[in-house]
Order: structure tokens, then sequence, then C-alpha cells
């Protein structure tokens, strides 16, 4: 934990932007839509101000919590975005609440600091793993809004609650799709980034972080390859998805979290 290194800025946007989310957490159901939705966005900007500080200033630093928030704030979006197109999306303050946790956990663990001298492969390949995060997390928040509306289904309730099932599982499996290209590309790069000289051969590193990787993908390979070819959908499709999603999480968010918090090493 490494709060006292936190700079004057990157303490009072992450202040202020926990303290937005944290708002419309608690009082969004007591506001308008269109306040909410406010509160929501005033608190992404104050989120993405926060990450920026800290990933590009002069002692940027990154790690498994800055990873989650990066995801947080990835996800975010993608909602803030598809609500101007669906409206009926009520998942306002689940997000707002998750944001707010993940900016207080970056600001209390900021990772280790960014070498000036790694590969130029690096910032890549942290982009598209960070992205594929974000796109697997806002298919796992779809995933949850199809088991609500099952739910809904079953229980015959108002079916113009929510969004469609239909819509929603091809929203669902498109987010997967986008989210294992870019794993498929982060994956190329971690092997061209692995190469430890100029001319030598790639050699993969087989710790934690490239088993779960590979897990991952393989899962989601064959969840895309199930569904196209024989139309796996439903609870199965949704397990294969946060099976995934778990892999995909213990590879780089599970093994710095060991490293960072419970052996204390900063690499």
């Amino acid at each position: 934990m490494i709060l006292a290194s936190a700079s004057l800025v990157s303490l009072t946007l992450s202040v202020l932007a926990a303290t937005a989310y944290a708002w419309v957490a608690l009082r969004a159901s007591h506001h308008s839509v269109n306040a909410a939705r406010n509160g929501v966005i005033a608190a992404w900007v104050l989120h993405g101000a926060a990450l920026a500080w800290s990933l590009m200033g002069v002692t940027a630093h990154f790690g498994f919590a800055p990873a989650l928030s990066v995801t947080a704030w990835l996800v975010a979006a993608v909602y803030a975005v598809e609500t101007k197109f669906f409206p009926q999306l009520q998942t306002r303050w689940t997000l707002a609440a998750l944001g707010s946790f993940t900016v207080v956990l970056a600001l209390l663990f900021p990772g280790a600091p960014l070498s000036a001298t790694a590969s130029i492969w690096l910032p890549l390949h942290l982009l598209f793993g960070v992205a594929c995060y974000g796109l697997f997390g806002t298919a796992v928040v779809h995933a949850w809004f199809m088991t609500r509306a099952e739910a809904r289904i079953r229980q015959a309730a108002d079916p113009h609650s929510g969004l469609p099932l239909l819509t929603l599982e091809r929203l669902t499996y498109r987010f997967v799709g986008a989210g294992f290209v870019l794993l498929s590309a982060s994956l190329v790069l971690g092997y061209i980034y692995s190469d430890p000289l100029p001319g030598s051969s790639h050699a993969w590193h087989w710790d934690h972080k490239t088993v779960f990787s590979l897990l991952a993908w393989i899962t989601f390979a064959a969840l895309l390859a199930g569904r196209y070819q024989f139309g796996w959908r439903g609870k199965q499709a949704n397990r294969m998805l946060y099976t995934g999603t778990v892999f995909l999480l213990l590879a780089y968010v599970g093994s710095r979290f060991v490293l960072e918090v419970v052996l204390g090493r900063s690499a």
C-alpha cells in the first residue's frame, strides 16, 4: 500500500472521482434519470483524469489495482454510450459503486513504476490487455442482464422493463468477439515482448500469467466456436464466459495481487 507516495493532484482527482461515483451509487434512486446520468459522466471524467495522471505522468505506475480501475472506466464508457441507444439499461448504481471501489483501490495500490527502458511493444501490449479486460467486463455485465431478463420472463414480469433477451445476447457476444480479438493480439505482443535479446529466439515465460492467459484464450475460443457451430446459449454459454473471465483476471490481476499485496514485492 503506497498511499503516501500519491501526488497531491492524483490524490485530489481520485478522491473527487470516488466521491462522485459514491454519490451516484447511493443517491441515484432519489434523483431523475438525467441527474444520475450527469453524475456518472462527471465521475467518469474525473476518473479518466486520475488515470491519465497516474499512467502518463512523470512517475507512471501500473499494477493489479490500476488494471481494475481502467477496466471499470472502460465498462462505464461503454455503458454511457449504450444508454444513448438503449435507455432501458438500469445498472447505474452498480457500475458507480464498482467505479468508486476501483478508484480507491488504485490510489491505495498504485503498482510498480513503469521502466523508461522497456520494450517499445510494452505500451501496446498493456493497451490491448486492459482493452480486452474492459470488453470482457462489459460482456459479463450484459450476461448478468440476460440472467435478469430470463428471470423476468419466467416470472411473467413487465417485458418492457429492460432490453429484449435477444438484443442482450447479440450485444454480449459482440463484446466477447471483440475482446477475443484483442486478447489474441495481446498474447502475440506478449510473445514479442518476451524476447529477451535482439535476434534471440522468442522464449515465453511459463508463469501463472501466461498459463491463465492461455486458459482464458482457449475458453473464449471454445465459447465462440460452440456458439456459432452448435448454438450454445443461456446458462451454458454464460458459465463459460464467467470461467474465461476468471482465468483472465487471474492472469494479470491475480498474479500482480499476489506479488504486490501477499508477497509485498513490486516486480
